[in-house]
């Protein structure tokens, strides 16, 4: 009877969220669609960066390095021919970037892959460290990709970055894929090769001494990670229809660092729920910027402060939930506790 209303509950949510893209995408303004959209695309990054860092335990730090890779490659294959040349101002575009061209969903899985591949690459280095060295090698990945993107104009365009992309992204595309991300995740953590990646996380040396191939596990998360930020950066790309190296600083992995240890790290359904206060609370403070009356009283503008207030609120709700809004646990496994 309890697995019926498990099926249940994940059977509503489905429904519930799919009938909510619909209606989000059909009836509501333009700006709040604007910002669902900013939402779920955060949501799809945060759930991945969530697998690396929550569920196998790896401190990275590299997510803007694979976001920007996917923004990139989703954006040259999206970007027509002709575009291009008129575009690319400091240097002819390679031969290669000029015979990149696609459709909208073949481009997004490509720019998974490559991404998935860089990471596929990456990891016999980075694992070879733990803990905080770990941190400092992926955060210098980060660094390469954005520098690489500065200086080398006729793949990327250099500093002038890449406009005019086609904006084909909408809530459908961007709700959806995070809902596929979080089926897939959610499927990962409770196979046997995510309790491996929680046996790692854990203890790592037991782990090994249990017969746990912590490399493979380890570079498993990172590949998977990475394919599904780079599905996450081209819908960035789509979306805004305009990117520079400097939309893919660390500052973007910091955003995501806090949304995983506010929704909970290891918890999928915590790293949806942090997304929405994190992307959703600064928009909805952002009153706190502009002229407000109190009383009859004109506080004046001041830009800014809706950051301030939102780093307060930030402060005051970790120090009642150190670990987390969820912990590490799922949205199914807090309502069986509370049940029983």
């Amino acid at each position: 009877m309890l697995i019926e209303k498990k099926h249940f509950l994940q059977l509503f949510f489905l429904v519930a969220t799919i009938w909510f893209i619909w209606y989000a995408q059909n009836h509501m303004d333009p700006y709040s669609v604007s910002i669902l959209n900013n939402i779920a695309i955060f949501a799809i990054l945060a759930l991945s960066y969530n697998l690396i860092n929550g569920i196998a335990g790896q401190f990275s730090l590299e997510p803007n390095g694979f976001v920007a890779i996917g923004a990139y490659v989703t954006a040259l294959f999206l970007i027509p021919a002709d575009t291009k040349i008129d575009m690319f101002a400091l240097e002819d575009p390679a031969p290669i970037i000029m015979a990149m061209q696609s459709s909208f969903l073949p481009a997004l899985i490509i720019s998974g892959i490559v991404a998935a591949a860089i990471a596929f690459i990456l990891s016999v280095p980075v694992f070879r460290v733990r803990g905080d060295y770990l941190a400092i090698v992926t955060l210098g990945f980060g660094f390469i990709i954005r520098i690489f993107a500065m200086n080398n104009p006729k793949y990327t365009n250099g500093a002038m970055g890449l406009n005019d992309i086609p904006s084909v992204a909408n809530l459908y595309w961007c709700g959806f894929i995070a809902l596929i991300t979080f089926i897939v995740m959610i499927n990962i953590i409770y196979s046997k090769f995510g309790r491996a990646m929680k046996a790692v996380r854990d203890d790592e040396d037991a782990a090994t001494a249990m017969g746990v191939n912590t490399f493979w596990m380890k570079t498993y998360a990172f590949m998977t990670s990475a394919f599904f930020e780079g599905i996450g950066g081209g819908l960035m790309a789509s979306l805004l229809t305009t990117i520079s190296p400097d939309q893919f600083t660390f500052l973007l992995t910091f955003q995501l660092l806090i949304i995983i240890v506010l929704g909970g790290l290891g918890s999928m359904s915590g790293a949806i729920l942090g997304t929405i206060l994190v992307m959703g609370g600064s928009e909805w403070l952002r009153f706190l910027d502009q002229d407000m009356s109190l009383f009859g009283y004109h506080t004046g503008a001041h830009p800014g402060l809706r950051m301030v207030v939102f780093s307060i609120l930030l402060i005051i709700l970790m120090l009642f939930a150190r670990k987390g809004l969820f912990g590490n646990k799922e949205l199914t496994e807090i309502f069986k506790r509370t049940k029983k």
